[in-house]
């Protein structure tokens, strides 16, 4: 069991076309390991597929599909762990909007798909919905990660509590949270949530997010917030991308921190649960 993990949070500006995101991530992944040797990074959600005209059929991708051996050739290259924050993948016949893990050996596992889909109506914006091409998921996931546990989750997902009240009764390290926040949501609450997740969980977060403006090879705009966060135990900032552009943050989670800050506030003896 390791002390500590290096890892990296990496923005990006997806498109909706898997080629040129496969080379952002190449070129990204290259600005990382001239920074450091993370043996984690993390990508954020959409990072292979940004749909951008809303309505819009994804074609979804299967784990055979070649982005993935490309993906697996860099693990391998770099020996690190690659988490896709999300990609859009067909799973016994469904769609989801789900996260996968490529071990530094080129192993490829779906691990986690995104239980709580973005169906929202801003004021004076078109509405947007996720289930109108997704499945929900269904259940939380744990990775480790050189002995580290990481629960796992996806952007709207931070909104609900209850989720990650079942990472910390696990006494998880740390939570993945890719993302693709739109930038009215961003700018009220992205920080706020992502650093109360950390507080109540008592452990790192890495949420790597997509930012700035994406123009999509077949029309349609979005645009996103970025600032990507690295999260500690405390709640304190550790990394961050403050521009709204492609970029990388990279930052050293330690077992020593994490025990820490769970010895001066000894939450897991504190806990209960409400009855009823």
């Amino acid at each position: 069991m390791s002390a500590e993990l290096v890892v990296a949070a990496i923005q990006m500006t997806s498109v909706d076309d898997v080629a040129t995101n496969i080379t952002q991530m190449e070129e990204l992944l290259e600005e990382a390991f001239r920074k450091a040797s993370p043996r984690f990074v993390s990508f954020p959600e959409n990072c292979l597929y940004l749909r951008l005209k809303e309505g819009e059929k994804i074609e979804g991708l299967t784990v055979s599909h070649p982005a993935f051996a490309q993906l697996a050739d860099l693990a391998k290259k770099y020996n690190t762990y690659l988490h896709l924050g999300s990609v859009p993948l067909y799973l016994e016949g469904h769609l989801y909007n789900s996260s996968l893990l490529i071990t530094p050996e080129g192993e490829i596992h779906p691990t986690y798909q995104k239980m709580h889909l973005f169906d929202i109506q801003l004021d004076g914006q078109a509405p947007l919905r996720e289930s109108d091409v997704f499945r929900h998921g269904q259940t939380p996931n744990l990775i480790e990660v050189d002995g580290f546990k990481i629960g796992e989750a996806i952007c709207y997902d931070v909104r609900f509590a209850e989720l990650f009240s079942q990472y910390a009764r696990q006494e998880v390290d740390a939570i993945l949270l890719p993302a693709a926040f739109l930038v009215k949501t961003g700018e009220a609450h992205w920080e706020i949530l992502l650093r109360a997740r950390a507080i109540e969980n008592q452990s790192y977060v890495i949420a790597a997010a997509q930012g700035g403006t994406h123009q999509g090879l077949r029309g349609g705009t979005r645009e996103t917030y970025g600032h990507s966060l690295i999260i500690d135990p405390w709640g304190t900032v550790v990394g961050q991308i403050e521009k709204r552009a492609p970029g990388v943050t990279i930052s050293k989670l330690t077992r020593e921190r994490i025990e820490s800050v769970r010895r001066q506030i000894p939450m897991k003896f504190h806990r209960r649960l409400p009855v009823g």
